[in-house]
């Protein structure tokens, strides 16, 4: 079946339609990682976007319901070959009828690669999926991610706790939270009450948590100008860890600022150079917006972005918080910064220093 993906200037690629048999307006961005395929069609935080996968070949082991990060929440999926048999003792259903199940259109058999390097140079762009050429794309053009937090968000809050003893309170506000996160934090004792986005301080106040974890989300941090005037309240009140999208709202929320970027983060191998200890990792990252290290009128930053040198990063000692770019629980990894939630608990015993 032939599908075309036509980009908002009006370019066109032809190639064959799998998945869902609907149309898709999205903004386009691609992902680099060679796998994880699994966790990139259910991260929340690509609500809104089309993906294009880089790695040419995915869908070869099949879709496993447990390596789900969360709901699918993707518009369009762009790969350069689909595969029909996969091979995996987990398997639990193949790729097309993942993206059917959750009326997602994907297309195979276009250039990937020179999609790719369009991205990279004119930056991303909104585009249709779809079946039949229409007479405009004047819609394509004026679509924007708007409200993209309250999509994704928890309908109310609930209380899940570790398999041994209790060793924190961790009030988690889920802008679209990642499940390893919540996996993170109950693997160390942490006993975690997720709140909706809606949540207020004094709401999460009255739970009496040892800390407060800001997930990772989709959209424009800057939208969310509610939730940011009470992490505002939250901050120096409670420690603090913000992952990602919860990153930029803490940076926001500090009085900082954020800005898109050209293409943005999105796959499993950015360098981020700890500027305190010299070390660079590799981390997972999956955002299109950055905090402005300059504007930030309190804190310092800790990590950067060795290709590009965006903040990855910042600690606020004075307010016992911090946040990072990048995603320390990655699936399917790499796992280099997971130490980052043993800091977390250590700044919640009150034991984290400056130099940590």
């Amino acid at each position: 079946m032939k599908r075309y993906l036509i980009l908002e200037d009006g370019t066109t690629y032809v190639g064959e339609g799998f998945g869902a048999a609907v149309s898709g307006v999205g903004e386009l961005v691609f992902a680099t990682g060679m796998c994880g395929y699994i966790e990139t069609l259910t991260d929340p935080s690509y609500y809104g976007q089309i993906v294009l996968q880089t790695f040419p070949l995915i869908g070869n082991y099949g879709m496993i319901g447990d390596d789900a990060e969360g709901k699918c929440a993707v518009r369009g999926y762009v790969v350069r070959e689909w595969c029909d048999t996969p091979s995996n003792f987990r398997s639990g259903g193949k790729l097309d009828d993942f993206l059917k199940e959750n009326g997602v259109p994907g297309i195979c058999g276009i250039d990937t690669r020179a999609l790719t390097r369009r991205l990279r140079e004119e930056g991303v762009m909104n585009a249709l999926l779809c079946d039949e050429i229409p007479e405009n794309i004047d819609a394509v053009k004026r679509y924007a991610v708007t409200g993209a937090v309250a999509a994704v968000t928890c309908g109310e809050k609930q209380t899940l706790s570790p398999s041994g003893d209790v060793k924190f309170r961790v009030a988690l506000v889920d802008c679209g939270a990642k499940r390893n996160i919540l996996r993170s934090l109950l693997e160390r004792g942490c006993e975690v009450t997720v709140f909706p986005a809606t949540a207020t301080a004094a709401e999460i106040l009255a739970a009496s948590p040892d800390g407060v974890m800001l997930s990772n989300g989709p959209g424009d941090p800057a939208e969310n100008t509610a939730l940011i005037s009470e992490i505002a309240k939250l901050l120096g009140r409670v420690p603090m860890f913000g992952i990602c999208l919860g990153h930029q709202l803490m940076a926001l929320a500090a009085g900082g600022k954020t800005v898109k970027l050209k293409y943005g983060h999105r796959g499993v191998n950015q360098p981020a150079r700890d500027l305190v200890t010299g070390r660079t990792y590799i981390t997972s990252q999956n955002h299109g917006y950055a905090v402005v290290g300059d504007s930030l009128p309190v804190g310092s930053v800790r990590f950067v972005n060795a290709n590009d040198g965006t903040v990855e990063g910042v600690d606020y000692p004075a307010q016992n918080a911090f946040s990072v770019q990048f995603h320390p629980e990655a699936c399917a990894g790499p796992h280099d910064t997971a130490f980052l939630f043993d800091r977390f608990c250590d700044l919640m015993k009150g034991e984290m220093t400056d130099a940590d």
